[in-house]
């Protein structure tokens, strides 16, 4: 959609006469005293607002509006609380004349002042005095909204009214009388309690919110995803905050969401009482009257005789509602820390790029080199820049503790955290310290924002565990009087912070109860509702914005219109009768009120019999192999071999197990499971061969059944499950593995060491203990590592002490130690790895210790250093990954089915290793074919082309970012040969608001995994714990009755399937760990090897040349690992759709 060319004498310079974003004639006063021409090429304008600096200095009112195009008077457009701002910098005459009454009527100042209002109290006075000066009754519902807009009918009123009459006037309200007769009580003024207010209102009910605070003071920014910005724009949120979203910004603070939903309820006849704690229900004492609740201090008898028939819960994690199960999901411990300090928006201050978050598990060199400059070790980081400069970051407990933040170490994580015990000065020290670090110290002097009580805005909190309830509504029934309970919010579902899933969650739950009350009022019954209810319910977890509708114009009250996979009979009334309560009864708890320690394997081993009575089967056929029992049986290793070949046939012949011994039959049937079948030993070959560990081998040969009892039997064994992708999800665990030899040997080649007929170590130590610590290992607790067994708390990096994952760390070959791959020293590092920082304090980094920040990078030009220089860059940078270029080039676009997958290139070859650099470089312009993100964005703008409103504000958002100079070259020569130039900012602005995105979500998801990663470790913690239990009770009581052994027996195996089903969960995150890591080291590799490929052949020294080449090769390693993994993936995501009951063969 192209744009109108503006006229000359609206293009000026900005902060001159106009901004982007408004047109403004400076002959405006030859028109006539208190006139300005308006240009007619706009149909929403900003008229007279301040110079640059002042804007970005103070808060002026916003004044889009229908207006037409020729004289206006200033007078009637403007009102008196900007004159005094107007008149300091505009010329004599024309500030003169803006001097005079801005209007008669005193409604229209009111009003003006209530949507400017940035302070709750100023909001509410600014209200009353409205409503007294139009002689309207606050708290009135629609009908308050009606009399308001009838009386408020010039342009500013009536452009806010046109959006909240569209919203209003969906189907689904029917004109506000939907819910006529219900009466609602929502407890909590955050977000989505105002938000679930919103929609109640709109729905036709009378609506009641009580809130115990008394003003609004979170400085705290929340991300938000598309859809919601889309829906706070529908309920007119640039009328009440202009700096809504400007450009590609997808954030605000909590303070400024709450302000502006305030306004829109309290327009909506919305009922408030501030300061009024609600403490419990106060159930009906006889037939006749309805539920009232119980408040504190002293509500006012209105209130307190108020009678609800639904109750909406928003008051936030710490308090959900009696009846209500909540479950516990525990991680390992999670320091949070939040900061905000004073935004002066200087020019200075607004060309710091923000930082949409940086993680660990993806780019380690950025955290190094912050561990390294200032002895600070963060797990994440993000920067958002809104009212207050606003960092959150992930900190580790030593490294507090290291730095003085923490006194002393608890094992309490309130008394860790508790005011006593940390130090406020060494806080504030430790966080100036990181932000200067994130942002190259270009804030300048970071001084901190206050909170409510006059402190620092600095918080450190806890989110090791998050609660979640088990249902979202209930139904009460006492004396025949009936009440719905919801829940929407914190209390609801506790979010993970680093995912921005707050907010958006947040209002998908608001929407949803405000569903459930229409229904409600429609007459549905109660166990209908709640079905319904709990089906969306289940939904709530899984959302997304990839798996949501991609057009949120059309999100509507409607469930069908946000879920594209929707099933409101998912849960049956049959299955939440016990989410109806008789007051009566005792209410019916549910009994999934535990720690999420993972699900029970499907096809557990249950019993001994079921698990001989499989073996017999698997190994029936095979010559002198007997299987009677679960302990001699195995001893000769014939049986164990047996069992590996009918799994996986061709590995050795039956015939050729005549020249082995027991010990070394059994070794090598470990060590095939192992290699082949991603078993993991638990049980050491000497154990097996002497049946001293016959629990050991049970549970041993239970991961086999339970992996594949579902495989059909194939006696002939010539076909087994592995040659055809075999089902299970030690598959991960199994390609892990390899990787992990892979790495291994590769390492110990760079090395010089001979490993052609080195054999694996099986035997380095018993398995019944540990190889570290020497101390006792039970079965739960068996780590097996190179042949080794460890406790899993002992399996850590030599040097950081991290948790050691699959896949994820390697074996020094000097010291014989583990190291995660961050601390492994390099080859021909003689001395040991560098331990880290010592000191304990906090330097204040310099730009020549400071490394290119998280989210930024320069290119480098021609006859430049390749080398970047942190210092330079003051525009902000999208740089994308190869791989999200890729996404970001087939948007809209169906990939060939008869597309191959690329060759396997050979292992050194310069033009092959450019070919794949050229590969990954897919709309950077290369040459070999036309950038194909241009189609895309020409395609998505075609269906969806952007409104004025939102190009003026892109615009706004432009010199503070900019894409990398070969994505922006590529897509302006794309431009300019297809002549399309007037299309070129459009596209522009699409692409950079995907980069952010992909950005985002490449954060959230390295985020979602650590979080899952960090709760596997702590389940499998407790699993260990309880199956030492239950082993320590197997072996000691040999005189206890053999029914109570076998319980304590099918006890055992279960656990031990709950952990195999949890390792299996964590390999496949960490094949996501490893995608993440080789994308982050692909685009760094792209990012430096482009600076040497820019340079003229002929100012290339020999170092530079090496240093190509060896880019070159590095560049290829990196793709042809990422390709090894993305092709794994898809190999057995077509085995397991080709595996399905009823698929196509």
């Amino acid at each position: 959609m192209s744009r109108t060319p503006r006229p000359a004498w609206c293009r000026g310079p900005r902060g001159a006469w106009g901004e982007r974003g408004q047109d403004v004639c400076p002959a405006a006063g030859m028109a006539g005293i208190g006139s300005v021409r308006v240009c007619p090429s706009r149909t929403a304008l900003l008229l007279g607002r301040l110079s640059y600096a002042l804007l970005r200095s103070s808060p002026m009112p916003s004044f889009r509006g229908p207006i037409k195009a020729g004289l206006f008077p200033i007078s009637s457009l403007l009102s008196s609380s900007c004159l005094p701002l107007l008149s300091c910098s505009l010329p004599g005459s024309l500030a003169a004349s803006m001097a005079e009454p801005a209007s008669t009527n005193p409604a229209h100042a009111h009003f003006e002042s209530f949507l400017q209002a940035q302070l709750c109290q100023d909001v509410l006075s600014s209200f009353r005095g409205l409503c007294e000066a139009l002689g309207v009754e606050p708290g009135g519902g629609l009908p308050q909204y009606h009399k308001i807009k009838a009386q408020l009918n010039y342009w500013s009123a009536k452009s806010l009214w046109a959006k909240l009459d569209k919203r209003a006037g969906q189907p689904v309200y029917q004109q506000g009388r939907a819910c006529p007769n219900t009466k609602c009580l929502v407890v909590g003024a955050g977000p989505c309690g105002l938000r679930a207010a919103v929609e109640l209102a709109l729905l036709g009910a009378r609506v009641v919110l009580v809130e115990k605070r008394t003003k609004f003071s979170r400085h705290n920014v929340l991300h938000l995803w598309p859809f919601t910005i889309h829906d706070l724009r529908a309920l007119g949120a640039k009328k009440f905050y202009g700096r809504f979203c400007t450009g590609t910004l997808d954030h605000i603070s909590i303070r400024q969401l709450q302000l502006l939903l305030l306004k829109v309820v309290l327009l909506l006849g919305v009922e408030i009482h501030w300061g009024v704690t609600f403490t419990g229900l106060q159930p009906p004492p006889k037939k006749g009257i309805g539920w009232r609740a119980q408040l504190q201090p002293n509500p006012p008898a209105q209130l307190a005789s108020y009678e609800f028939d639904v109750l909406i819960s928003a008051a936030g994690g710490k308090f959900v509602p009696e009846g209500f199960t909540v479950r516990e999901m525990r991680g390992k411990l999670a320091i949070g820390i939040t900061v905000n300090f004073v935004n002066g928006r200087t020019v200075e201050e607004t060309q710091v790029p923000e930082i949409s978050g940086v993680a660990r598990i993806y780019n380690q060199s950025f955290f190094q080199s912050l561990l390294k400059a200032t002895g600070i070790d963060l797990e994440n980081i993000v920067y958002y820049k809104d009212d207050t400069h606003y960092f959150v970051m992930t900190a580790k407990k030593q490294c507090l503790l290291r730095l003085g933040v923490l006194r002393q170490d608890w094992p309490e994580i309130d008394r860790l955290l508790g005011s006593a015990n940390v130090v406020p000065e060494a806080l504030q020290s430790f966080v100036r310290a990181a932000a200067d670090f994130a942002t190259h110290g270009k804030l300048g002097k970071l001084e901190f924002a206050r909170d409510a009580h006059g402190r620092p805005d600095i918080s450190a909190f806890d989110f090791t565990s998050m609660m979640r309830a088990e249902s979202a509504a209930r139904v009460q029934e006492k004396h025949g009087a009936r009440l719905l309970l919801g829940l929407v919010g914190d209390c609801l579902v506790e979010p993970f912070w680093p995912l921005g899933t707050g907010v958006a969650r947040g209002f998908l739950a608001a929407f949803d109860a405000a569903w459930m009350v229409k229904r409600w009022a429609e007459g549905a019954g109660p166990l209908e509702v709640l079905a319904e209810r709990e089906s969306l319910y289940q939904l709530l977890s899984q959302t997304s914005p990839e798996n949501m509708h991609r057009n949120v114009a059309q999100y509507a009250l409607d469930p069908a219109t946000r879920y594209p996979t929707l099933n409101l009979r998912a849960v049956t009334p049959n299955q939440v009768r016990d989410l109806y309560d008789v007051v009566a009864k005792e209410p019916v708890r549910r009994n999934s009120d535990k720690t999420d320690t993972g699900k029970l394997a499907a096809g557990s081993a249950g019993t001994q019999e079921e698990l001989l009575r499989w073996c017999q089967e698997q190994t029936a056929g095979y010559p002198g192999v007997h299987v009677t029992d679960l302990s001699s049986s195995w001893a000769d290793g014939r049986a164990l071999c047996a069992l590996v070949h009918r799994l996986r046939p061709g590995l050795l012949e039956p015939s050729e197990l005549q020249g082995l011994g027991a010990l070394e039959a059994t070794a090598w049937a470990l060590k095939m499971a192992e290699h082949e079948l991603g078993i993991t030993p638990v049980v050491s070959a000497k154990a097996v061969v002497a049946g001293s560990d016959p629990l050991g081998l049970i549970a041993y040969l239970s991961h086999f059944h339970s992996t594949f009892k579902n495989v059909p039997h194939n006696p002939g064994g010539l076909d087994g499950p592995a040659s055809q992708g075999f089902p299970g999800s030690s598959s991960a665990v199994l390609f892990l593995g390899k990787l992990q030899r892979t790495l291994q040997r590769t390492r110990a080649q760079e090395n010089g060491e001979d490993t052609g007929g080195k054999k694996p170590r099986l035997e380095a130590s018993a398995g019944d203990l540990c190889a570290l610590c020497g101390e006792q290992l039970y079965i739960l607790e068996r780590l097996c590592a190179d042949g080794r067994f460890f406790h899993r708390n002992c399996f850590r990096c030599r040097t950081c002490e991290a948790t050691l994952r699959p896949g994820d760390y390697g074996q020094h070959p000097g010291d014989g130690y583990f190291y995660c791959f961050q601390h492994l020293p390099q080859p021909g590092h003689k001395d040991g790895p560098d331990p880290g920082p010592k000191s304990q304090d906090l330097p204040t980094p310099d730009e020549n210790s400071m490394p290119s920040g998280p989210s930024t990078s320069v290119i480098p030009q021609e006859g430049t250093s390749p080398v970047p220089n942190p210092s330079q860059p003051t525009r902000r940078l999208i740089r994308l990954s190869s791989p999200e270029r890729q996404r970001l080039s087939s948007l809209k676009l169906t990939p060939d089915p008869e597309l191959e997958p690329p060759p396997k290139p050979p292992r050194s070859c310069s033009a092959l290793a450019r070919q794949a650099l050229e590969g990954s470089f897919v709309g950077w312009g290369i040459p070999v074919q036309s950038p194909q993100v241009v189609v895309a964005m020409k395609e998505e703008q075609e269906q969806s082309p952007p409104s004025s409103e939102e190009e003026e504000e892109e615009e706004e958002a432009e010199e503070t970012m900019a894409l990398d100079s070969d994505t922006q070259e590529a897509l302006l020569t794309f431009a300019k040969n297809s002549g399309t130039m007037s299309k070129y900012p459009t596209w522009r602005r699409t692409l950079l608001r995907h980069a952010r995105e992909e950005e985002m979500k490449r954060f959230c998801k390295a985020q979602a995994v650590q979080r899952r990663l960090h709760e596997i470790e702590t389940a499998v913690g407790e699993l260990e714990a309880e199956g030492t239990k239950v082993e320590q009770a197997l072996r000691s009581q040999s005189t206890s009755p053999e029914q109570q052994k076998a319980q304590w027996l099918e006890q055992l195996l279960q656990l031990v399937q709950k952990k195999n089903s949890l390792l299996a969960e964590e390999a496949e995150l960490m094949l996501t760990v490893k995608l993440l890591s080789l994308e982050e080291q692909q685009c760094e590799v792209d990012q430096e090897l482009r600076g040497y490929m820019n340079l003229e052949e002929a100012l290339k020294t020999p170092a530079d040349r090496q240093a190509e080449e060896q880019l070159l090769k590095k560049l290829l390693d990196v793709v042809e690992r990422r390709d090894e993994i993305v092709r794994f993936q898809e190999e057995r995501r077509l085995s397991e759709l080709a595996s399905r009951p009823g698929a196509q063969r």
